[in-house]
Order: C-alpha cells, then sequence, then structure tokens
C-alpha cells in the first residue's frame, strides 16, 4: 500500500506517519525545495508518485491530481471541512474520504468566545477610545456593553465545535439554544432547548447572541439570508465561526448599517466565485467593506492557528489512513452525498 503526503512534511512528522501506519507501508512525499509555506505542492512535485499512490493524505490537491491518481482509493483530508471535494467523481470512482474533524474544536471555540467577548464588551473600540485619548459617555446604551450572564446564545451547528462553544457558554451562566440537521439524535447536557432546520427563525429569535458554525454545503450556502437577518433579536450579535458563504453578505451589511443587528465578528469571508470581472481575486475580506464598521470584528481564518491543532491532525490522519489498509472503516468518514 502506497500512501502519498501531499505537503513538505518535516523529518519528524514524516517519520511519526511511517511509524504510526501498519508495517509494509510505503510513505511517500515530495522531494524538498524552497518555498514559502510547506503547503505549496504542484503537481511536478508529486508526479513520480501520485500515479500509483492508494492513498493520499493532505491539505491540498495540486491542479490536474484527480486526472493523474489513478489508483486512489482514499483520501484523508486534513481539514474539516471539505466542500471543494468534487464529490460526483469520488462516488463514480469508490474513493473514499475521511476529514480531521474534532482536530481544531477546542481552539475554534476558544476563538469564538474571543470574538464574543471581543463584541460584547466593545474592547477594540474602547481601546481606540484609549489610544487617541477620545472621552465617552459611558451611561449612554451605545457606549455601554452586553453583560453575558443570563443572556441566550443560538447555535446554528451543533457538531463537535458547536457542543464546545455550547459548554463555554454554560461557565458564563447562559441559556443555550442550538440547531442540528436531526434534532431527534438529541443534543447534550449544554443545551437547554434543541431545534431543527425547519425552526431556524424561531430559533434565532432567541438568540442574544448568534453562532454560526455549520458545514458549508449546497443546502447551508447563503441560508443566513435576509429573512434570517430580519428574524434575530433588535441589537443581537453575530458570530461566524463556519464559513464566510454561509451567510449572505449584502443582507448582513445593510442590518449592521442599519442598526438592525448590535454586531458581527468572524473569522472567516467571503469566497468569491465567478465574480464581476471573472479574474477578480483580490483578497477582500467583503465587498461592502463592512469590515470597516465600528460594530464589526475580523480574523483571518486564524481560530484554529495553535501548536496543538497540528499534531491532532496528523494523529487523526495515522488512524484514519492504518484503518483504510487494515480493511476497516476510515474514522471520521465524509458522507459524500451529505457533504461532511
Amino acid at each position: 500500500m502506497k500512501v502519498l503526503l501531499t505537503w513538505f512534511p518535516p523529518a519528524d512528522e514524516l517519520q511519526r506517519i511511517r511509524a504510526g501506519l501498519p508495517a509494509g507501508t510505503a510513505v511517500v512525499a515530495p522531494k524538498p525545495r524552497p518555498v514559502l509555506s510547506p503547503y505549496e505542492v504542484s503537481a511536478a512535485d508529486i508526479a513520480d508518485h501520485i500515479g500509483d499512490a492508494d492513498v493520499i493524505v493532505g491539505q491540498v490537491m495540486p491542479a490536474g491530481s484527480w486526472e493523474k491518481a489513478k489508483q486512489l482509493k482514499a483520501l484523508v483530508w486534513l481539514h474539516t471541512g471539505v466542500q471543494e471535494m468534487p464529490f460526483q467523481l469520488l462516488k463514480e470512482r469508490g474513493i473514499q474520504l475521511a476529514n480531521t474533524k474534532g482536530a481544531n474544536d477546542i481552539p475554534v471555540a476558544e476563538h469564538a468566545f474571543a470574538l464574543i467577548m471581543t463584541l460584547a464588551k466593545k474592547l477594540i473600540v474602547r481601546h481606540e477610545n484609549v489610544l487617541e485619548a477620545r472621552w465617552t459617555a459611558f451611561w449612554e446604551p451605545e457606549n455601554q456593553g452586553m453583560l453575558l450572564e443570563g443572556k441566550t446564545m443560538a447555535i446554528v451547528g451543533l457538531g463537535t465545535i458547536g457542543t464546545k462553544i455550547a459548554k463555554r457558554a454554560k461557565a458564563f451562566d447562559m441559556r443555550v439554544v442550538g440547531l442540528r440537521r436531526h434534532p431527534e439524535k438529541g443534543g447534550s447536557e449544554f443545551v437547554d432547548a434543541l431545534y431543527g432546520p425547519k425552526d431556524l427563525h424561531t430559533m434565532l429569535g432567541e438568540g442574544d447572541i448568534v453562532v454560526v458554525v455549520t458545514p458549508l454545503t449546497e443546502e447551508t450556502t447563503g441560508f443566513i439570508d435576509d429573512a434570517a437577518i430580519r428574524a434575530m433579536k433588535p441589537g443581537a450579535l453575530l458570530i461566524n465561526i463556519g464559513r464566510g458563504n454561509l451567510i449572505q453578505e449584502h443582507p448582513l451589511s445593510v442590518a449592521l448599517t442599519e442598526g438592525r443587528i448590535g454586531g458581527f465578528a468572524s473569522d472567516v469571508w467571503w469566497h468569491y466565485i465567478n465574480a464581476i470581472p471573472s479574474t477578480y481575486h483580490f483578497p477582500t475580506p467583503s465587498r461592502t467593506n463592512m469590515q470597516h464598521l465600528p460594530n464589526v470584528v475580523c480574523t483571518g481564518d486564524q481560530a484554529s492557528r495553535v501548536p496543538e491543532t497540528r499534531g491532532r491532525m496528523i494523529a487523526m490522519a495515522i488512524e484514519s489512513t492504518a484503518a483504510f489498509i487494515r480493511g476497516e472503516t476510515m474514522p471520521r468518514s465524509v458522507n459524500l452525498d451529505l457533504g461532511y
């Protein structure tokens, strides 16, 4: 069995993977070359190995890889999100897919709370006020923060990350309501009320803080639309820790500028497809420029950036790859019909 890694792994990481897989497994990686990032692997870097690789483990698939991976039977994707995968091709060729769901759940949940606290306590505005020696009338409503205790957090997506966020909300003595695709399967001890997709607007209306953390699929793309935003409480805070394209950009911008919601914080931003012009690629967070609003907090896909995340991802990759080689079901297998 041949396993191809599609990044430039450091020697200790490569050794760890080889030691963790069944005896006789050939683990290969692209030959090191000067690059800015270890993930800048091109098709030429893996050309000698991709044609007879049984398993690919990686975070990137260079252009043309699917056509050349003639013997590929499984892909272990070192991400939680798999929205860029060619699901129909995988189904047609019988290629199994696993991700590393859960590797980043704790740091992302912690980052979600960093965003929540930054908005709720107006930390950036207050920091800038101090830097500029700007006096404010603290008794005016617009200058006051939000008390979390007793408030309701509405979590859209009760997976591993959503559940971790709910647990942390309980430490602040908040009421927690959550939404999941199959509420009949139950929630968790940290959730006070559970809803299904048809009750999205009802649940949004309860949240003083709304956290969006669902996977990005055909079904969820843009599902936080104008109607959903209008269903939110006046002054509620909206946090996106999932994917940028879950939320429709224009109605959110309008709601923020009109003051219908209290603020927006996000670690993820929009990915533009078929933009005008067709070659549009400028890395702007939002074409509405909402990132400049005083009630908006931005981070750039940094939620999982702690040293422990990488180690957990590699451990999960080893576990899934070893299971496949042994003929077992890979942990964290992705349902190719659902897209997660």
